[in-house]
């Protein structure tokens, strides 16, 4: 985990309980498992029920607790709020820290969007976040300690409108409340995600790259400077509730946090060294695809006996016909070409390194020209080392 790269104890946040909006997936999900191996109770406020439940679920799972709960809620709806607040109080007492990560963004020219959107949007990005801090602060006020933190846009856009409008509406309110809580242990503040591929971010960057007349790989490779990971995302955000002093007043972004924290290095440069790995593995896997076609091209152009023996021997040895494997190999060629999940092919590439060990074996007591001997049996170590490779990455 990227977390475990701050230095930080994992009783960072024991006895603390955060509201974590939006926590179902994505960037969300990612904080929420952070903060939840900070030692926090973390009470993911969500309105997909499915995906609530599988985050909570995921991350009690991995981290061997129940401190991760599901909590169905609509924040549109006012009433569902405060039933919050009060279900949390009571099942945990003081909340010491939410952060209204929940957004939704509509998308559109000003004059397309109806108004009802609008409504949608104030009630989720602004009115929400509103009364969570007014519910969570007389407690919070009365211990002076607490985070409140928002996760903001700042700066117009087009045909985003109905979504930036109120979420820089939400660094207002940040610093409003900043200024209101100067001289207390109260701490407000806003973070930016930064451009994250979720699957959210991606639908909507695909329309507003539309409307802008570019190609979502357009949008991205002009932008891929300032591209984060969900992870890398969801960690800043656990490291602003821990920072929560440090940061009070500030409009900050992940990538600042991650940066002052001394791990953004660190991930950005396991991020490269991911990237070269998947494309050596795609070259790896292209290549043994290739081979083995050829290969086999080769074994039918052989006479009827040795045809039929090295058939009968490979599907010994590898579980299924030449043919069905020839078929397999295009699927998984295709399939690294369009940078297709290729981790469902390790058990092929295991069974084809085996067969490769057999022909070496085969070749050494076959081959008595020396020369043809060491030149053919360098040739089929290759084949054994790509397929080794290819399992090590996968």
């Amino acid at each position: 985990m990227l977390i475990e790269k701050s230095g930080l104890s994992q009783n960072t946040l024991a006895g603390k309980t955060v509201i974590l909006t939006g926590g179902g997936g994505g960037i969300g999900f990612e904080a929420a498992r952070a903060l939840v191996w900070l030692g926090a109770n973390v009470i993911i406020a969500e309105i997909d029920t499915e995906k609530g439940k599988a985050a909570q679920d995921a991350i009690n799972k991995e981290m061997g607790c129940g401190r991760a709960e599901f909590y169905r809620i609509d924040l549109s709806d006012a009433s569902r709020i405060e039933a919050l607040v009060s279900y949390a109080k009571s099942k945990y007492g003081f909340i010491y820290a939410v952060l209204n990560n929940a957004t939704i963004a509509p998308l559109g020219a000003v004059d397309k969007i109806p108004a009802s959107e609008w409504d949608k949007s104030y009630a989720i990005n602004l009115r929400a976040p509103l009364l969570l801090a007014q519910k969570l602060l007389p407690d919070m006020k009365a211990k002076n300690c607490g985070a409140i933190i928002f996760v903001s846009s700042s700066g117009a856009a087009p045909y985003m409108g109905a979504y930036e409008v109120f979420k820089t509406a939400q660094a207002e309110l940040s610093d409003t409340l900043a200024g209101e809580l100067e001289d207390t242990g109260i701490h407000a503040l806003t973070i930016g995600p930064g451009l994250v591929k979720t699957d959210t971010a991606k639908r909507g960057i695909e329309e507003i790259a539309s409307l802008m007349g570019m190609t979502l790989d357009d949008f991205y490779k002009r932008n891929e400077a300032y591209m984060l990971s969900p992870e890398e995302a969801g960690v800043g955000f656990a490291l602003a509730v821990v920072r929560a002093e440090k940061y009070r007043g500030q409009e900050v972004s992940s990538i600042q946090v991650l940066s002052e924290a001394n791990i953004f290095a660190g991930a950005a440069a396991q991020r490269r060294e991911n990237e070269e790995a998947s494309a050596r593995l795609k070259e790896l896997v292209s290549k043994a695809a290739r081979t083995y076609c050829e290969q086999y091209d080769g074994w039918m152009n052989r006479n009827l006996f040795e045809r039929q023996w090295v058939l009968r021997d490979f599907k010994k040895y590898t579980g299924c016909s030449a043919e069905q494997f020839r078929a397999k190999m295009r699927e998984i060629e295709d399939a690294a070409a369009a940078s297709g999940g290729l981790s469902r092919y390790k058990a092929d590439f295991e069974k084809l390194g085996k067969y490769y060990k057999r022909q070496y074996e085969l070749l050494q007591g076959f081959e008595r020209d020396r020369q043809k001997l060491e030149e053919n049996s360098q040739i089929i170590k290759g084949w054994i080392k790509d397929t080794e490779d290819i399992c090590g990455l996968l």
